[in-house]
């Protein structure tokens, strides 16, 4: 009943706080024979590790992963997947607990302080303990297990909003993701928000984000109706991420807008079958994939931890104000990319192995 863990067959329990001495995980159910080295999982982890750039919190962390359990080596000298659990651990070097000495006893507005000592009687709150996105770098080790589960689909994410500045859809370019250090995939609007966000950070402020991630290569078929659906599920794995107060699959939201001839997504024979004209659905109708593009989106809001002073109360019930210190993200949205993609994979990997598992 501690809910640290998620998924069924393809089942990933992480652990640690962000300040402790390690966090990690367990993944359970990854099928046997499958190659897995450090190697591996290090360069996911090295696109979500914090101080790469001037827009993410200047905390340095190699978060170097390491597997203690669950590889071997095969005949031929590859360290392969056993079929047994896989524990990944990534050691905690540069912690600064003291930044935090000034708000042990004072709720930080926005963040999970009051409702932690509200629930437990006991909150960590040293960079908000278990409640801290350093959790999510437990989950990128996971995902690339979950990837290569799945080695035939393709799992992409990026940026397309900060604040109220969108990109231009008519300039999307994958390749551009890889080439600034927004994850942005418009070359112009990251010229842009370069600009925005280096006053967001100077002001000591924050602000909020959308991302996307779009699978690709996924077959129809995955997922279950009514209550194994595979939206509902991805949409429960983005909203576990820290920060995320929204997600939509496909049209989403804007789906509100449309008529049902403009929303439905039609259908004709193509040469190698079943050719979709749309993709409003995101890829899921019924809950189960469609042979299409899974696209979801999820909105990030801003870090609360900011300069500006806020009213609070302490946890003896007295009104102050409360500045919170440290190294923040100005934008928790871009080290969010390849946390969706990591959750895109682990969900579709359990429901691969579920579907599987169902049909053969």
């Amino acid at each position: 009943m501690s809910h640290n863990s998620f998924g069924h067959l393809f089942r990933v329990t992480t652990f640690g706080e962000s300040h402790g001495p390690a966090l990690g995980a367990i993944v359970d159910g990854c099928p046997p024979k499958i190659p897995l080295e450090a190697k591996d999982i290090q360069g996911f982890l090295d696109k979500r590790k914090p101080g790469q750039s001037r827009f993410t919190t200047q905390r340095r962390e190699a978060d170097e992963v390491k597997i203690l359990s669950g590889v071997f080596a095969d005949g031929d000298g590859r360290q392969v997947t056993t079929g047994t659990p896989i524990a990944l651990v990534i050691e905690n070097t540069d912690q600064r607990s003291k930044d935090y000495g000034e708000i042990a006893d004072r709720y930080r507005p926005g963040h999970a302080d009051y409702v932690y000592d509200a629930k437990y009687g006991v909150r960590d709150y040293r960079g908000g303990g278990r409640s801290s996105a350093r959790e999510t770098a437990a989950r990128v080790a996971a995902g690339a297990v979950a990837r290569k589960v799945i080695a035939g689909v393709t799992i992409r994410g990026a940026l397309v909003q900060v604040g109220s500045h969108k990109i231009d859809r008519a300039n999307f370019d994958w390749a551009e993701v890889e080439r600034n250090s927004l994850f942005c995939p418009d070359a112009r609007a990251a010229e842009l928000w370069a600009d925005y966000l280096d006053d967001v950070r100077k002001d000591g402020s924050s602000i909020g984000a959308v991302i996307e991630i779009v699978a690709e290569g996924v077959p129809a078929g995955w997922g279950a109706p009514v209550y194994g659906k595979l939206d509902a599920d991805l949409a429960a794995a983005m909203m576990s991420i820290n920060a995320v107060k929204g997600v939509e699959i496909g049209a989403g939201f804007g789906a509100a807008q449309l008529t049902g001839e403009e929303n439905a997504d039609e259908m004709r024979a193509g040469n190698d079958g079943l050719t979709f004209l749309s993709n409003n659905a995101g890829g899921v109708l019924g809950g189960i994939s469609t042979g299409q593009p899974v696209v979801v989106r999820f909105a990030v809001k801003p870090t609360s931890s900011i300069l500006t002073p806020r009213r609070t109360i302490d946890r003896f019930g007295n009104e102050t104000d409360i500045v919170t210190k440290g190294r923040h993200d100005p934008c928790v949205g871009i080290r969010a990319v390849p946390v969706g993609e990591a959750m895109m994979a682990c969900v579709l990997a359990d429901h691969f192995l579920r579907h599987r598992g169902q049909v053969g």
